[in-house]
């Protein structure tokens, strides 16, 4: 089979689809003039269900749009207009989707917030997207207090642990955190208000629906940028619905929607598969997600499973490795375990083997991107053989009405089994990166081809492998960390002469950020050099390695550091 072939008149991977699966969904997308159709039609048709589970308190279907709604309606009563951008900084919390939800209602933009961000690092999200309103949990409020001066929030809304957990519970869980964990600095943002007084207050008001349209903007949501800066990468009501729809047809109808799926949701909300995903999709399905607020501590998890029966769970090599190193986790009976997805980052095939030997089901990977909203690719995803799959490394097939072909160096198409960086065209694909003509142009030509910057191939079955990224971005626990922006932190060191930032292997994170430095001041030590990267940078992107050189950097005939030559 010649490319022209591949690109243009066959999608060899349709023959990979089960059966059910349809080619495209693009006509489906027509039926829901934005994602407000999608939220109502599905929160009233689950109103009994229960929607949410967190800290042991759930949140039903019907909450879900009561609270949406009168969110919503605040917002309104505040000012905020069709395509004014909301920042939502906030873990893995009942809160979320219901600001999520009003959000959208009021016909705003969510900008998703990750909010272990520095204050370096919001003072720039904020700037760029020009967010006037800041929805943010208390833990993280001091960040925001360092740089809301600068910027163009009008106002803030405080939320707390304990703000949906009921009256003794809530108030209880407030003063372990905030007086005996001590995990809430102070801090000072005058004329902010709290969440529950804002949920009050908008049960008061009247929410007018707001016309909207699939090509309006839905979403600013941040990934770091090659010049350092994170980028808003716009996705549109049609770009969230096409993914969304593409997801659901993959399952099919193998998943009863009369009886209710249960999910864990480790990844955050506010990451772009999570949201699409865990959130979304769903709820559409009618599921039940148990929200993890955070991951890493293992045993908190285990704590919160224990009494737990779950059907599906979805994340990185990292959260999976984690868990199987709790004795208790695989103790547990994982009959009623139906469904195992991870993305973000390789998964490593010991961890693959080992998940399959405790739990009895293989690990499924997809692809995907910010710029796709996310996902691209994926394996068929057979739930009454699934304990009979295997784990295989592919990042499976692309999704109905999705292409993709992949470019050679040269700058003709690959071939089938030939290696080529991945290009993809689809509804899901961005409208474009936000107030960025020139970047965008970079990675998106005029017939909507994404240049995804990973080089793969694509054997004959139509299945997609991941060979190599051809950019020098590193993956830390599925997030990326780009080389400049490490370097340019780093730079701002008075006793630092030069800097290159690389990504080293590493059998927990996948990798690990090293930084190469010729020093100016002989006197600069590692200590110091980290204790800066730490002021600037959230915790994953800070190095973990640091080497100094004595003779200067080995760079092109244009003086650019030559990154390679140093791995």
């Amino acid at each position: 089979m010649n490319a022209i072939s591949l690109e243009h008149t066959e999608r060899v991977w349709l023959n990979a689809y089960l059966p059910g699966v349809p080619a495209d969904i693009d006509a489906g997308i027509e039926d829901y003039p934005s994602l407000r159709e999608v939220f109502l039609e599905h929160l009233e048709k689950f109103r009994e269900r229960v929607a949410y589970v967190s800290i042991g308190t759930e949140m039903t279907y019907a909450d879900w749009q009561v609270q949406g709604i009168a969110f919503a309606a605040w917002l309104q009563g505040q000012g905020v207009q069709k395509g004014d951008r909301v920042a939502l900084m906030m873990p893995n919390c009942l809160q979320y989707p219901i600001c999520l939800l009003g959000t959208i209602l009021a016909g705003a933009v969510v900008v998703n917030v990750n909010p272990l961000y520095t204050a370096h690092e919001l003072k720039h999200l904020l700037k760029d997207s020009g967010a006037e309103t800041v929805v943010i949990f208390e833990n993280f409020a001091h960040t925001l207090e360092k740089v809301i001066a600068g910027s163009s929030v009008k106002r803030v809304v405080v939320a707390a642990i304990g703000d949906l957990l009921g009256s003794f519970k809530g108030a209880a869980m407030n003063f372990i955190l905030r007086r005996v964990q001590k995990q809430v600095p102070a801090f000072n943002l005058r004329g902010s208000v709290r969440f529950n007084q804002v949920l009050k207050q908008g049960r008061a008001l009247n929410h007018f629906p707001v016309d909207m349209h699939l090509d309006d903007l839905a979403f600013l949501q941040y990934t770091g940028g090659t010049t350092g800066d994170a980028k808003g990468v716009m996705l549109s009501h049609r770009n969230i619905i096409a993914n969304l729809l593409q997801a659901k047809a993959w399952v099919g109808d193998q998943l009863d929607q009369d009886k209710q799926e249960t999910n864990v949701t480790l990844l955050p909300l506010y990451h772009i598969f999570s949201l699409t995903v865990n959130c979304l999709m769903f709820m559409c399905l009618g599921g039940r997600n148990i929200l993890i607020a955070n991951p890493r501590d293992v045993k908190r998890v285990q704590m919160i499973l224990r009494k737990e029966r779950f059907n599906g769970i979805a994340g990185v090599n990292t959260l999976f490795n984690g868990l199987l190193e709790n004795k208790e986790f695989c103790a547990r009976d994982f009959s009623d375990l139906r469904m195992v997805i991870a993305g973000g980052m390789a998964t490593h095939t010991a961890v693959a083997k080992r998940w399959k030997d405790v739990t009895g089901l293989p690990i499924i990977e997809g692809y995907g991107l910010t710029e796709c909203s996310p996902v691209v690719s994926i394996s068929p995803i057979d739930i009454a053989r699934m304990r009979e799959m295997e784990f295989t490394g592919s990042i499976g097939v692309p999704l109905p009405s999705t292409w993709v072909r992949f470019m050679r160096e040269d700058g003709e198409l690959a071939d089938i089994g030939e290696q080529g960086e991945l290009q993809v065209r689809g509804p899901q694909v961005m409208q474009g990166y936000w107030q960025r003509p020139k970047e965008t142009a970079e990675v998106l030509d005029a017939e909507g081809w994404l240049s995804t910057g990973d080089i793969g191939v694509m054997d004959e079955r139509g299945y997609i492998r991941l060979v190599d990224r051809k950019k020098d971005m590193i993956l830390v626990s599925g997030f990326n960390v780009y080389p400049n922006e490490i370097e340019d932190v780093v730079a701002l060191h008075p006793g630092v002469g030069e800097v290159a930032a690389i990504g080293v292997e590493d059998g927990v994170t996948g990798e690990k950020v090293k930084i190469i430095v010729v020093r100016k001041d002989p006197s600069l030590t590692q200590e110091q050099l980290l204790a800066h990267c730490r002021e600037y940078l959230t915790g994953y992107k800070v190095p973990r390695y640091v080497e100094f050189r004595t003779t200067e950097l080995p760079k092109t005939t244009v003086g650019k550091v030559l990154r390679r030559a140093l791995r």
